[in-house]
């Protein structure tokens, strides 16, 4: 991005900007294949968005960390068994068969994506995208043993001393022991938490569930501790893809250089006006507490991501000048470019544009698609039937005179209480269950079954016929046909 006063661009030339990379001479960077990033030092920050953003890293790590330990009668109320093949949420007990409900949540995240994105940007990147949450707990920890901004520049400038060894080791002590609190619980969806803290306990590090708790610890420890702002830049596809969700009338973080511009230091009792400055007295503070190390009074750009941090610090700056706040602010293009001022007009403007085409579009699709899923969740039958034919023997004459055609039916309970199922066939005359038709599948349990048809011999000509399998709760309320051939020989 060009330094400088900036000018209003259109959101999506400015989003699609590609940033040359100047290549650095091998004898400064002795060899190197890439350009080395300049470490990111962000600056603490209070204020209205600051409190907002640890509200969502409270609730978001409220529900991660204790919906495992939460219990449902006997069993974890949220638990994805994958040696089992079965999916635990709370009432419901589904199977790799009910996979189609994956699909729908997925649908209905990124349409969630894309309208909150079409409305006010990248809010989910700024207050609740994990890659945030964490790397806010982790600076947290940092601020703490380290100190703020100046403190741990100071620190590691200086060479190595006890001081810098302690702090250094102690903070990476408190990392780790959060990262791998967090792999344990990001596992302990998939195994009950409970066990795998017996694994932990009796220290049996050959399992696999202790291999994936040190894999996603590392990976928490790696990416909130180092890579940090790079995965939002460099790593995430949200950041390139977006300009394709931006308009004229997104909400983003912008800085207005109208009122700014020309930018310069002055007392706080001076008239800036008369010295023909702008609001913006060049504190750079906004660059300071930027977690992605940007000046957000170049313009927008991609690597922001809507955190608003530079709002609070600015708005806390101009109490301080005495002049009104809203130098940097949630606004639009649009409005930045038709002399808005921040007041109430502009806002009245901004939210007359909510509810542009694009908007309703992606709000009618989500409202539709999100009424669907959950009616078919609601109508769900608790009752999974696959059906398949004993290859061994496709047909056969039995004692009796008989016709015999054997399957196997796989029957699936998704409740949670011991069930009994009846079954029979229709679709040909004279079609019975020779086998027995009632059969006991245990709470959450999936039984193969054998099952054998019979018609009277001669019955029906040669070839492939169509038939149903039709298989009954003992108290007639759930009701599953499955359809099948029976195969008559020539």
């Amino acid at each position: 991005m060009s330094i400088g006063p900036p000018v209003a661009r259109p959101i999506i030339d400015l989003a699609m900007k590609v940033i040359p990379i100047q290549p650095v001479p091998a004898e400064e960077e002795g060899g190197a294949l890439y350009v080395s990033e300049k470490k990111v030092y962000p600056r603490a920050v209070t204020g209205r968005f600051a409190r907002w953003r640890w509200a969502f890293v409270a609730l978001t790590q409220v529900i991660f960390y204790g919906l495992p330990w939460l219990q449902w009668g006997d069993r974890q109320a949220v638990l994805f068994d994958l040696g089992a093949r079965r999916f635990y949420l709370f009432g419901y007990v589904l199977y790799p068969q009910d996979f189609i409900y994956l699909t729908g949540l997925l649908v209905v995240s990124a349409l969630s994506l894309f309208l909150f994105t079409a409305i006010a940007g990248r809010l989910w990147c700024g207050f609740t995208c994990p890659q945030t949450v964490y790397t806010e707990m982790f600076l947290w920890i940092e601020r703490k043993v380290e100190g703020d901004r100046m403190a741990r520049m100071k620190l590691d400038a200086a060479p190595m001393s006890l001081e810098k060894l302690v702090k250094k080791w102690f903070k990476h002590l408190l990392w780790g022991g959060l990262a791998m609190w967090t792999g344990f619980t990001f596992v302990g969806y998939f195994t009950p938490i409970t066990e795998l803290g017996m694994e932990f306990l009796q220290t049996r590090m050959g399992s696999w569930e202790v291999f994936w708790v040190f894999f996603y610890a590392i990976a928490t420890y790696g990416n909130a501790g180092f890579m940090r702002e790079q995965v939002c830049k460099y790593m995430c596809p949200y950041a390139r893809f977006q300009s394709a969700m931006f308009d004229g009338d997104t909400l983003t973080v912008s800085y207005d250089a109208a009122r700014g511009e020309p930018r310069g230091t002055r007392g706080r009792k001076e008239d800036y006006k008369a010295k023909g400055l702008g609001s913006c007295i060049d504190c750079e503070l906004c660059v300071q507490v930027c977690p992605t190390g940007i000046d957000i009074r170049n313009g927008l750009q991609y690597e922001c991501i809507g955190c608003a941090g530079c709002i609070d610090v600015c708005n806390g700056v101009m109490d301080k000048m005495n002049y009104p706040r809203g130098l940097i602010r949630f606004t639009t293009q649009n409005a930045l470019e038709h002399g808005g001022q921040g007041d109430v007009r502009e806002a009245s403007a901004i939210w007359r544009r909510v509810l542009r085409p694009r908007v309703l579009v992606y709000a009618a699709v989500l409202a539709a698609l999100t009424a669907g899923l959950m009616f078919s969740l609601a109508l769900r039958t608790p009752l999974k039937v696959d059906v398949v034919r004993d290859r061994a023997a496709l047909a056969r004459i039995v004692a009796g005179g008989k016709l015999e055609n054997v399957y196997r039916l796989q029957l699936m309970n998704a409740t949670e209480k011991t069930q009994r199922y009846v079954i029979t066939a229709e679709g040909l005359a004279g079609l019975l269950v020779a086998s027995e038709a009632e059969v006991e599948v245990g709470p959450a349990e999936s039984r193969w079954v054998p099952v054998r048809l019979q018609i009277p011999y001669g019955s029906v000509a040669a070839g492939s016929h169509p038939i149903h399998f039709v298989v009954k709760q003992a108290d007639g309320t759930v009701v599953v046909h499955e359809k099948s051939v029976f195969l008559v020989p020539r």
